[in-house]
């Protein structure tokens, strides 16, 4: 079943239409739907696909020729080309009377093997691009070498793309829609649990409840999930333990760099270096307080669910998992399951806010949202706000989540009104998000004010 991806695709088949030649490079993580992306788009069209193996030239050459020649001639024949500028100058010819679309997927693994295809690429792109009519597209799950050699101003290939996909994990709406027969909370608590990553999606049944699909993915030994995380960064980087121990320290609280440090056992310049792979890989994130650049109050939080989830919990109950005790490592995660959600639920909220911007339903009309946190001189205290944006020196919204059983009351309004008034915004919005709605004297004060928006998890299922 393939769903969302419809920007993605009217890109490309916009790029399609074009008739002239194009080249657009699609990278993003592993599992993250680039393969089938592109198998989808290319459909029924006049198409060469090939896909790169972790092999010898020789070998890839071999395999790139027989998708050629099968393609010009119907037959898997044995006959390979002499070089890659000879098979690619061939595919070039051959899209000089007619529309063709050659698809690389997993191009890095066939550059590392031939060192000179990018500067054959290049030398045949601008060789043939005023006559062909080829589509190129170049694909890989290497992001470091992707962006360092393909998309870097330093590449060869730089200059020649027309266009270019950083393929990212669903969003929440678009999860949803693959959970279609979950319930309004489990969605959420799935979303929380395995994220939008559509290979780990792939792993979850809208049939089951919520523990059952935890129970059969993260708390079964012999399932996919049980060792993804350990795998993916065995592929990904050279010395996967120390990423582990990293990951660990901010999963389970460690949000400085200087916890962070303590944590690991590693001097702070070595995890830093550590940590900004982590970040280029879509692991982990590095916030400021909102509208500070550059701040001695930097920390870092795990990005992606599935990994957050894994290092909070899974990791610290492997032993009892390996030995089968899966309802009894699930009885030791679900008391804190609630609290893990909080931070989930404000991401949820932050996309609606997206949302109500882009369809023009904002009160403000911001151009960034963050969290923010520091100092308030009036209590002497430290102090959080969950998301704030601003519009302009004038204008701004503040928000505040809550995923709990309770309504939120007034004094969680009361809260975060003193807040907003850390700063000098005179026309100011606040958004209160909640889980399960709000009090009376809630929403009495904020009929009062005028300028507060409440919204509950189902306003935000029904947006959807």
């Amino acid at each position: 079943m393939f769903i969302g991806r419809e920007r993605e695709l009217k890109a490309l088949n916009k790029l399609y239409g074009s008739s002239k030649f194009e080249f657009a490079v699609i990278y993003g993580r592993r599992r993250i739907g680039k393969t089938e992306l592109i198998k989808q788009f290319l459909g029924d069209k006049k198409a060469i696909y090939f896909m790169g193996i972790e092999s010898n030239a020789k070998l890839n050459l071999e395999n790139f020729s027989k998708n050629i020649l099968e393609f010009n001639t119907g037959i898997r024949a044995d006959t390979s080309f002499s070089n890659f500028q000879a098979a690619l100058e061939y595919v070039f010819q051959l899209a000089e009377n007619e529309r063709i679309i050659l698809a690389i997927d997993e191009y890095p693994y066939v550059a590392r093997s031939s060192k000179s295809l990018a500067s054959t690429l290049q030398l045949l792109i601008d060789k043939y691009k005023d006559t062909s009519k080829l589509m190129l597209i170049l694909c890989g799950s290497s992001m470091s070498y992707m962006e360092d050699h393909v998309l870097s101003y330093k590449a060869p290939l730089y200059g020649r793309r027309t266009a270019q996909i950083k393929l990212l994990p669903f969003d929440f709406e678009e999860t949803c829609r693959y959970l279609a027969n979950m319930s309004g909370e489990d969605k959420a608590l799935m979303y929380g649990a395995v994220g939008g990553t559509p290979q780990y999606l792939l792993q979850v049944s809208d049939k089951l409840s919520v523990e059952e699909n935890i129970k059969n993915t993260y708390l079964n030994p012999i399932s996919f999930l049980y060792e993804e995380p350990t795998n993916l960064l065995k592929q990904e980087v050279r010395e996967p333990a120390i990423y582990t121990a990293i990951i660990t320290a901010i999963a389970t609280g460690a949000s400085r760099m200087a916890d962070i440090s303590t944590k690991v056992g590693e001097d702070t310049s070595v995890c830093t270096t550590y940590i900004k792979n982590l970040i280029s890989l879509g692991i982990v994130q590095k916030e400021t307080p909102y509208g500070e650049k550059a701040s001695r109050k930097t920390i870092y939080s795990i990005a992606d669910n599935m990994f957050r989830f894994w290092y909070r919990f899974v990791l610290e109950n492997n032993s009892i998992i390996a030995r089968g005790a899966g309802d009894l490592a699930y009885k030791r995660i679900e008391p804190y399951f609630t609290d893990y959600m909080g931070k989930v639920f404000e991401d949820i909220s932050t996309q609606y806010l997206w949302e109500l911007l882009v369809t023009g339903k904002s009160p403000i009309e911001f151009t960034s949202l963050g969290r923010w946190w520091g100092n308030d001189p009036r209590t002497r205290s430290q102090t959080e706000i969950d998301i704030m944006g601003e519009q302009d020196k004038n204008s701004a919204l503040f928000a505040e989540c809550k995923w709990t059983n309770e309504k939120i009351d007034l004094g969680v309004l009361e809260t975060l009104v003193q807040r907003s008034e850390l700063f000098a915004y005179k026309n100011v919005h606040l958004f209160l998000f909640a889980k399960s709605g709000f009090t009376k004297g809630c929403i009495d004060k904020a009929a009062e004010l005028g300028n507060v928006t409440l919204v509950t998890y189902a306003d935000i299922l029904k947006s959807m």
